[in-house]
């Protein structure tokens, strides 16, 4: 890839993944410009970036989702360019066409792309276009429930209702009973209108147990495009990940040459540019469906980047900025084994609802093999507003069993205190024997750790961290600079920038 054109990108997200970018512009020599709501004032990727930008309060609508607020921030600092991150507003075809229309370079596919491969059933058919599986299954048929009860007994039950408009696990309900069928087909219309503003849905024949497998792909504007192998993304809770890694375990060389070629298919149907992500479903006979394409950088992004030696941060800021990929499909060697599992700040005795507070404590393990993308800091006040998601730790190693026990060895050697976290609930799907089996699928929780437990701390955790919080004592805060409109006049929020004015613009 040739010289990289940017000089400043502005990173419109918070947390990991902000700081993830920040460190790829940093090595690229790029300036970087944060933006932060007052819930984050004093997050890591706020004290981490050349310059910060104040959006407002706490709540996404007028912060981070707040696309004119978010244009004029990088307007405002002089970036020409603007990199989504994942969630918010990474797969906002608005937001992408606001940027395009203000002349900044969006770090992602065109507008068009995002929007056709956002609406689920487009995509679909897409897909079958290009010769690629689809699940079998219905569009919408319309507002009437009789019309989706007839669509439904033309597939048979079991079924699987979907937000035509979205992903993520919002707006989808199985369907085993046909009495069933209008209570959770107006439950995932809610979810789905709640979620993305859209509530059609997608009615899909149910394949049980699945593994969810995913294609990494790259593609620049000059016609290039590779994929960088597969990911294994079955360990899931409520249809959210939680563990991933690359290779997969069932992946033979076969299989996996079909789905990256399937990917590539579907990726030049759409008229992809940037990285993306093509996402399959496997049966237990090794048949494979196409399933969603996710046009941003996935969460579980780490895992690849370890296995196939590629920054897909930096090759998305250099095909934005138009440069050639220097990588032809032959080029593409995958070695040894990633597993990432993601920390998140939930409370596994209560469900895994989120657990806000402050963090008292912070040891991140530094290991051999192991890599930890992290948006905390020990003193930091974890908010309730956003994905409760703190850090990932990627455990590599040449083979998938030392992989395993570096990765076990990483989540012992994790230590949070304050907010309840889920580490024990990863330290117990690692160690599973079935997991180091292998022998995986989305119902991999509910069959073997539908009955877990996190064990009690040890005495010596809980006196620290009663200490820590005896200890505890509050940030002052209050704020100044803010954009136009920010709503952020409280006297009781102080803006840390104000007294950096002459390090940092604000």
């Amino acid at each position: 890839m040739g010289a990289v054109k940017f000089t400043k990108v502005l990173i419109a997200n918070r947390g990991e993944i902000a700081v993830r970018i920040i460190r790829a512009c940093r090595e690229m020599g790029i300036a970087t410009v944060a933006v932060y709501s007052e819930a984050d004032v004093l997050a890591p990727h706020v004290l981490f970036a050349d310059e910060a930008v104040l959006l407002g309060p706490a709540e996404p609508a007028h912060s981070y989702l707040h696309i004119e607020r978010m244009v004029e921030a990088a307007r405002r600092t002089g970036a020409q360019a603007v990199h989504p991150g994942y969630g918010f507003l990474s797969e906002n075809p608005d937001f992408a066409a606001a940027c395009h229309e203000a002349s900044l370079v969006f770090i992602g596919p065109p507008p068009p792309v995002i929007r056709a491969l956002g609406d689920k059933s487009r995509a679909r058919r897409l897909a079958a276009g290009a010769g690629v599986p689809i699940v079998p299954g219905l569009d919408d048929p319309g507002p009437g429930e009789g019309a989706l009860r007839e669509a439904v007994l033309r597939l048979g039950l079991p079924v699987l209702l979907k937000a035509a408009a979205g992903g993520g696990g919002k707006g989808m309900r199985v369907v085993r009973n046909a009495a069933d069928l209008e209570s959770e087909a107006q439950a995932a219309r809610r979810e789905a209108r709640a979620a993305f503003g859209d509530d059609a849905l997608i009615v899909e024949t149910l394949i049980e147990r699945p593994r969810h497998i995913e294609v990494q792909i790259l593609a620049d504007t000059h016609a290039n495009m590779v994929h960088l192998g597969e990911r294994e993304c079955s360990v899931q809770r409520r249809h959210q990940k939680v563990v991933e890694e690359s290779p997969s375990p069932l992946a033979d060389e076969a299989l996996r040459r079909a789905l990256g070629e399937a990917a590539v298919r579907v990726a030049r149907a759409a008229g992809y540019v940037n990285a993306g992500t093509v996402e399959f479903l496997v049966d237990r006979r090794g048949k494979f469906y196409f399933l969603e394409v996710n046009t941003r950088l996935q969460v579980e992004h780490p895992v690849t980047e370890m296995v196939a030696g590629i920054d897909l941060v930096q090759a998305q800021i250099r095909i934005a900025a138009g440069d050639a990929l220097d990588l032809r499909q032959s080029d593409i060697a995958l070695r040894g084994w990633a597993i990432e599992c993601r920390v998140y700040a939930e409370d596994p005795e209560s469900g895994f609802v989120p657990s806000p507070g402050r963090i008292l404590h912070l040891h991140e393990p530094q290991l051999p093999g192991v890599r930890v993308d992290s948006g905390i800091r020990a003193g930091q006040d974890i908010p309730v507003h956003y994905d409760p998601i703190l850090a990932k730790v990627i455990a590599w190693a040449p083979t998938r069993p030392a992989a395993i026990r570096r990765m076990a060895h990483a989540l012992r050697a994790y230590v949070i205190l304050g907010p309840r976290t889920n580490l024990s609930h990863l330290r117990a799907i690692v160690e599973h024997p079935v997991f180091g089996a292998g022998d995986l699928s989305t119902e991999f929780l509910a069959d073997h750790l539908g009955d877990w437990r996190p064990p009690a701390p040890a005495p010596e955790v809980v006196a620290m961290a009663a200490m820590l919080m005896e200890h505890g004592r509050a940030f002052p805060v209050s704020s100044r600079h803010a954009l136009p409109g920010a709503g952020a006049s409280s006297a009781s929020f102080t803006d840390p920038w104000d007294a950096l004015r002459g390090w940092r613009l604000a």
